[in-house]
């Protein structure tokens, strides 16, 4: 019940900082285990897709580090 206590911009940082980074892990391990099992396919791949999402999305200390050659051009 403590997270009621939080204000609403603390649980969207708190989100964004520690769940959406390790969602984005949790998916990118699970994808790896079957694409050993069962080599690439569509499931292992869309996994794939949705931890770059959650990365691109994700801030904070867990977030993935981009230089700026590393982002796209506009």
């Amino acid at each position: 019940m403590v997270w009621a206590f939080f204000t609403k911009r603390l649980r969207l940082w708190l989100v964004l900082a520690v769940a959406v980074p390790l969602g984005g892990w949790l998916l990118g391990r699970v994808a790896d285990l079957i694409e050993r099992r069962r080599g690439p396919n569509q499931v292992s791949r869309t996994m794939h897709q949705a931890r770059g999402w959650l990365q691109r999305r994700s801030r904070g200390p867990l977030a993935a580090r981009t230089t700026e050659k590393d982002r796209p051009l506009r």
